[in-house]
Formats: structure tokens, sequence, C-alpha cells
């Protein structure tokens, strides 16, 4: 304890802002991980149940609805059934809105981390630069060279805390960023099927014989190219 507290005295107090920079840190990556993972499955769930729901079931949307309203992915199913649109323009439009509202909770505190990322380098190494004053302060004072390289060795700690603090907070940016656009893809991959639902009529039956068609005019086609070959 007293060596710690001869290196904050060294760096001019900053190492010790590193702890508490570092607790933040590791706080915020932790509620943002829970929160996002969760928010990516629940999102899942929804996203298949949509899939398998028929076309045009409002009653299974309600449902649905209730089911999952506390989170992001329900909310843009409650507003699907609260939009009176009656084209699928004027939905996609109301979905879009709830989309871009929900963005400042899906990015909320991540600017954290990325004062982390800047700023706990900047500190350490003005810690450093402090320490490494007044080691040679001691040189021009007392002449002795062994304490200033030891002063200027205690001085880097300061920065090597603060480069410590930089990875762990850009790994968490990384990361988060990543689930960010998973969520944000997600969101926009439910609006598209929640338009359908409301507004699509599903695969025609005219559609399976056409393809028939298709593959049976194929087929007779290459054996006319082959007898013609022959």
């Amino acid at each position: 304890m007293s060596e710690f507290i001869r290196l904050v005295v060294l760096t001019g107090g900053l190492l010790a802002i590193m702890p508490i920079l570092l607790v933040i840190t590791l706080a915020v990556a932790v509620e943002r991980l829970w929160l996002l993972k969760r928010t990516l499955s629940k999102g899942g769930d929804i996203h298949a149940k949509l899939r398998n729901m028929q076309y045009q079931d409002f009653d299974g949307l309600r449902n649905l609805a209730q089911e999952t309203s506390t989170s992001l992915q329900g909310h843009l199913v409650a507003t699907a059934l609260a939009s009176r649109g009656e084209s699928a323009e004027e939905m996609e439009n109301h979905l879009e809105e709830e989309i871009l509202a929900s963005m400042p909770k899906v990015t909320r505190l991540l600017w954290i981390l990325d004062t982390s990322v800047t700023i706990a380098p900047l500190l350490g190494l003005f810690g450093t630069i402090i320490g490494m004053i007044q080691a040679f302060n001691v040189l021009s004072a007392h002449g002795g060279p062994g304490k200033v390289t030891g002063g200027i060795a205690d001085a880097l700690v300061s920065t090597g805390a603060g480069l410590l603090i930089a990875i762990i907070a850009v790994y968490f940016v990384n990361y988060f960023n990543s689930l960010v656009r998973q969520i944000m893809q997600q969101l926009e991959l439910i609006k598209l099927v929640l338009i359908n639902r409301f507004h699509g009529r599903g695969v025609s039956s005219e559609a399976a014989p056409a393809a028939a068609f298709g593959v049976g005019s194929a087929s007779r086609a290459n054996t006319t190219l082959a007898s013609a070959r022959a």
C-alpha cells in the first residue's frame, strides 16, 4: 500500500484515477454485455415466432406483443399493431420511426467505453511525464543517476496502467459495436416480416404449378436438343 501511495505521489495523483477508471469501464462492460446479449436473444425468439405465424394473423400478433412487451422487438410488434397505416409504405415509416427511437437505448453508456479508450492512455502518459520531471529534479538537486532511472521506471507504471485499461475498453467497444449492428439488422428484418404479415398474402397457389411448368418445359427443351444433336 505504501508503494502504491509513493507511485501516486510520483505521478501527481493521476495513478489513483486508474483503478476508478478501470472499475467504471468493467461495470459498464458487464451491464452492456448482459443487456445487449439478452436483447439479441429475445429478438431471435420473436423473429422465429413471426416467421412461423400465418399471414394477417392479428390475434397471434397481439398475443406476441403482450408476451414480449418489455423488449425492443416487442415494442416493434406493438407499434405495427397500433399503426393505422393503410399501406405497407405507411407502416414502414411508423416502424422505422420506432427503430430510430430505440437506438439510444441500444447505444446507451457506450460513450464511456469510448472515453476510456482515449483518456486512459493520455492520463497514463501525463502521469509518466510528471514522474519524469520529478526524477530529473532529483538529478539536478542530488546528481544521483540511479535515482533518476528508478524514478523514470516508476513513472512508466502510470503509462502501463493507462494502456491496460485502453486495451480492455477497446475490446469491449468493438464487441459491443458488433452486437449493436446485429440488433439493428435484426430490427430491420423484423420490420420487413411484420410488413409482410400485415399486408402480404403469402405465396400464390399459382406459383407451384408455374414452377412445375417451368421445370417441365426445361426438361422437354433439353430432350429436344439432345434429339437434334443425335
